[in-house]
């Protein structure tokens, strides 16, 4: 078996029925990757399904709308960060949370991924206690209860939890659901700086585990979507970020 995990074993088991109603898709060319992680993943009461190619990945996800996917990125036909990227482009698809799963040491992968639309990102070797813990923390975001204020407005900025929507000057922006929870928390919080570990702890849910660089790729994404009005993210350097409370200048 390949250098990925550490010994055989040491894989995260629980009895956890809650989960049974999530359906995670793992996607990885080797097959004994596949098998250890639908092992553990069954083993914390996830029901799993696992491909070997980008195609099928595309089919499976597109037919059993899984709750979360892992991909690798070494993939035979079709790259992952291609997969990723028809995933976030496709409105059935693009909700779904995309865990990246890579023996890359290049940041320049992670940092496209992320900016096609994945969620987080694990380096092989990891430990499937670590993956198991950003796949249950990836579903939580996504059950995260509506905020008291349900509509967010910011000058030509409407943010509305209840559609899920972002629309600037009346037309939507296609946002992933990482870069919407990123300007629902900057947009409540308008004038207030968010410093980078704060923001992976109330978006990602993490405290400090991935790169602070994760912040900065999808606030420059999430700029680039929202065209005219982006300059309302200011950057505080040395800090994080703050939307503005006044129309920039």
């Amino acid at each position: 078996m390949p250098r990925l995990l550490a010994r055989a074993g040491q894989g995260y088991m629980s009895s956890s029925p809650t989960h049974m109603q999530h359906k995670i898709l793992v996607v990885d060319d080797e097959a004994d990757v596949n098998d250890m992680l639908a092992l553990n993943l069954r083993g914390a009461g996830f029901q799993v399904v696992a491909v070997n190619d980008g195609a099928s990945a595309l089919a499976k996800a597109r037919s059993e709308a899984p709750s979360l996917i892992i991909l690798d990125l070494m993939l035979p036909q079709m790259s992952g960060l291609e997969v990723c990227k028809v995933l976030k482009s496709e409105a059935g698809t693009r909700h779904i949370p995309v865990i990246m799963l890579t023996a890359k040491a290049e940041e320049v992968d992670k940092i496209v991924g992320l900016e096609l639309g994945a969620d987080d990102y694990v380096t092989k070797p990891f430990s499937p206690r670590e993956l198991i813990l950003r796949v249950n923390r990836s579903l939580r975001r996504g059950k995260e209860k509506t905020p008291t204020v349900e509509k967010l407005t910011l000058g030509e900025i409407v943010l509305d939890h209840g559609r899920h929507e972002v629309l600037i000057k009346g037309e939507p922006v296609d946002l992933t659901a990482t870069e919407f929870r990123l300007l629902a928390l900057l947009m409540d919080r308008r004038g207030r700086v968010q410093g980078r570990d704060r923001l992976l702890n109330d978006v990602w849910g993490y405290e400090s585990v991935i790169d602070t660089r994760t912040v900065d790729t999808h606030v420059r994404r999430l700029r680039e979507k929202l065209g005219d009005v982006a300059s309302y993210i200011e950057t505080v350097r040395g800090v994080g970020y703050r939307i503005s409370e006044t129309a920039p200048v």
